[in-house]
This record gives structure tokens, C-alpha cells and sequence, in this order.
């Protein structure tokens, strides 16, 4: 038998990244596509508990998929113990725009896809390609303004080595970033600090009141060994995640500030 793969994102269930990813890996595994009906950038493992979810079969290409009115976890959820798939893998992305450093990975939706997965007992890896233009994050992500080739190549790559020498012990969720021009091979990561220079942009509507806008720059500089590091210099980034966020550094301390 095939492997079973649950594929989702957080860019929509029509989101050209997803369906390439759908491409590579259609060949080599049972793939079966829940994914949000709409756009779900940024909203990490949030959940939709004071509402009720509505799930659409739709086909895409003459493939049929599940469209949840929710967000990607919700999709994981769903598919797990709504559509009672049981898959042996679950895929989250490609995402249009890297999921890097602390504060990607602890927003992106589609890592927070797959750490859902992997807390409900199914490893997960979540896929990324960096984007040239980053006005392409907020464009229409049915329209493809660069080939998504060599990501579905790295998709494929690395979910047949799983299905052929298993899931890496020690990691719940494996978190893979494709540059946009990749010019060398995988290198395993760890996540740097930080991928923008958070910042907040101030200004007026037409009445006159004030309104917000949280910008930032990208961070040039990430020291060797990041994820950010390799994707600059043209890898692919290949960092293994854990659900388990204790900081066992901080427990000598702790005992200390806690003494009786």
C-alpha cells in the first residue's frame, strides 16, 4: 500500500503552492487535500472553538478536495476526526513566502498545521518557498508570479526518503524552507532570533484618526547554521521542530527564585 498523506496549508484550499505540492507527491502517496476555504496567513495553531465549522467538498482540476471554513488547524482536525483519515504523514504547505526564526514558525499556519498533526499523533513536515517579491505574500495566491518546480521537487524528495527510512526520531514536525534560487543542496538548521525588524507604521485615514500598520524590514544579517543563514546564501533549509516548549536551561534558576 501507498503511504497516506494529509495535505494542507494556510493559504487556501485553491492556493497554487498547495497544489503543487498535490503534483509531487500525488505520484508516490494517497494524498487527500483539507485545507481552509480562505486565506489563513499568520494565524498559527489559533482554533475555532466558539464556532462552528463548515467543510465543502470542491474539485480542483478534477481532484476532489475538502474546503474548511476555518483555519488550518481546524483543517488538521477535521480531516483527523471528521473525514477519519488516517494518514501517515501530514504535508503543510508549499507556503507562498519562507517560514523562518523564532517568530515565523511561532505564527506561520502552516507550521501551526503541522504541529497540530504531530500533537495528535501524526508527524508532520511543513514546506515553504522564500518569495522574490514580497508583495507576493499578499497577493491573490491562485496566481503564480514565480515556478514553484523546484519546491515540488524538494517536496517530493523529501517525503519519499521519509515514506523509505522513516520519520527522524527526536522531531514532531520538520520544518523545510526552499529559496527562491536555490544554488546548493539541504542543509539542516537551527531557527534564528528573528526574520523582520518588527516595526509599526502610523497614519491617518481621510477623517482624520490614526490606524496602524505593523511593518519591519527584513533582517539581512543571521549567524552560520540558521535557517535564515542558508536560505540567504541559496540552501534549503531543513530544521527540526519540537512541540515540547520547556526551557530545562531556566530549572536551576527557577529552583533558585522559587526556593522555600
Amino acid at each position: 500500500m501507498r503511504p497516506r498523506v494529509l495535505l494542507t496549508n494556510d493559504d487556501g484550499v485553491n492556493s497554487v503552492g498547495l497544489w503543487a505540492a498535490y503534483e509531487a507527491l500525488a505520484p508516490i502517496a494517497e494524498v487527500t487535500v483539507v485545507a481552509p476555504a480562505t486565506q489563513q496567513s499568520a494565524v498559527g495553531r489559533s482554533i475555532s472553538i466558539f464556532e462552528p465549522l463548515r467543510v465543502d467538498a470542491i474539485v480542483h482540476n478534477g481532484v476532489e478536495a475538502h474546503a474548511v471554513a476555518g483555519k488550518p488547524t481546524d483543517a488538521v482536525i477535521i480531516g483527523l476526526f471528521a473525514l477519519k483519515l488516517e494518514p501517515d504523514l501530514i504535508v503543510s504547505g508549499i507556503n507562498i513566502g519562507e517560514n523562518l526564526s523564532f517568530e515565523s514558525v511561532m505564527t506561520s499556519g502552516t507550521v501551526g498545521a503541522a504541529l497540530e498533526g504531530a500533537n495528535q499523533g501524526v508527524p508532520g513536515i511543513a514546506f515553504s518557498l522564500q518569495v522574490e517579491d514580497q508583495g507576493d505574500k499578499f497577493g491573490d495566491p491562485r496566481r503564480r508570479s514565480q515556478s514553484f518546480a523546484e519546491a515540488g521537487r524538494v517536496v517530493r524528495d523529501c517525503c519519499e526518503r521519509i515514506f523509505s527510512e522513516g520519520y527522524p526520531a527526536g522531531a514532531h514536525v520538520i520544518n523545510v524552507n526552499v529559496p527562491a534560487r536555490c544554488t546548493g543542496g539541504y542543509e539542516i538548521t537551527r531557527l534564528a532570533p528573528k526574520l523582520f525588524a518588527t516595526g509599526v507604521e502610523r497614519r491617518l485615514d481621510p477623517r482624520g484618526r490614526p490606524y496602524y500598520w505593523i511593518d519591519g524590514p527584513i533582517v539581512d544579517e543571521a549567524e552560520p547554521g540558521t535557517d535564515v543563514r542558508a536560505i540567504r546564501e541559496g540552501r534549503i533549509s531543513v530544521t527540526p521542530l519540537t512541540l515540547d516548549c520547556t526551557a530545562p536551561g531556566a530549572a536551576e534558576a527557577l529552583a533558585t527564585l522559587f526556593r522555600c
